[in-house]
C-alpha cells in the first residue's frame, strides 16, 4: 500500500505517520526527518538544506525527490509524510510509481484550524539526536531540554520560531495546498478534521484508511 499523508505544519502528520507505520509494517517516509538528518551529518545535501530550511522555505525540488526515489518500491508498503509538497513534486512522484507499478492507494488530508496551527507550533520542540518530537506546554521531557527517549538535547527547531512559523503557512498555501486539487482531481483524497486528541485522530485516520473512501469528511 502508498499513502500519501498531507496537510500543513502542525497538523500532526509526524505523530500520526508513527502511529500508523508501527500498526501496519509500512515504511515511514518522512521528508521532513530525512532531511533533517542529512542536516546533522553535514552532508552536501545537508548544507544546502539547511539554508532553506531555517528560513521556512522548501528544499529544492530535484533535491527531494532524488533523495526519496530509492525508498519508493519498499515491499512492506510506503507512507509518504511531508512528500510531495508541490504539484512538481506529485507529478515526478506518479512518474516514478508508475514506472515501479506501485501506484498511489491513499491520499489523506489533516485539516487544522490556523489559529490551533499557530498554537501547536509555536510549542513544539524536536530531540536533535534521535527526532523525539515534544510539545513544551502539553508534552514535554521529564527534564528540561533533555529527550526522555535518549538523553538528546530537546530544543524549539528554527522553523517552528514565529517568523519562520509564518513564512511557512505562507509557503503552505501557495505552494503545497494546490497539491491537494491535483490528487482531488484524482478522486482518491480522504479528509479528516485532525482535532481532539492524538487517539482520537489516529481512530479517524485508521477508518478513513479501512474504508477505501474518498472526498469524506471524518469528523
Amino acid at each position: 500500500m502508498r499513502i500519501v499523508l498531507l496537510g500543513p505544519p502542525g497538523a500532526g502528520k509526524g505523530t500520526q505517520a508513527r502511529r500508523l507505520s508501527e500498526s501496519t509494517g509500512m515504511k515511514h517516509l518522512s521528508t521532513g526527518d530525512m532531511l533533517r538528518g542529512e542536516v546533522a551529518s553535514g552532508s552536501e545535501l545537508g548544507l544546502l538544506a539547511k539554508e532553506f530550511m531555517d528560513r521556512g522555505d522548501l528544499v529544492p525540488d530535484p533535491n527531494v525527490i532524488s533523495m526519496i526515489r530509492n525508498h519508493i518500491g519498499d515491499p512492506s508498503g510506503v507512507l509518504l509524510d511531508g512528500f510531495p509538497r508541490t504539484l512538481i513534486q506529485a507529478m515526478a512522484l506518479d512518474t516514478e510509481l508508475k514506472f515501479a507499478n506501485v501506484p498511489i492507494d491513499r491520499v489523506i488530508h489533516l485539516s487544522v484550524d490556523i489559529d490551533e496551527l499557530v498554537k501547536r507550533l509555536s510549542g513544539r520542540a524536536l530531540c536533535g539526536d534521535c527526532q523525539t518530537p515534544y510539545n513544551l506546554e502539553s508534552d514535554p521531557p521529564s527534564k528540561t531540554g533533555i529527550c526522555d527517549r535518549c538523553g538528546g538535547p530537546v530544543a524549539v527547531r528554527n522553523d517552528d520560531k514565529p517568523e519562520a512559523v509564518a513564512n511557512r503557512m505562507k509557503v503552505y498555501q501557495e505552494l503545497t495546498a494546490p497539491v491537494l486539487d491535483y490528487y482531488r482531481s484524482h478522486g482518491n483524497v480522504a479528509e479528516i478534521v485532525a482535532t481532539g486528541s492524538p487517539d482520537e485522530v489516529f481512530e479517524k485516520l485508521s477508518q478513513a484508511i479501512r474504508s477505501g473512501k474518498s472526498g469524506v469528511m471524518a469528523n
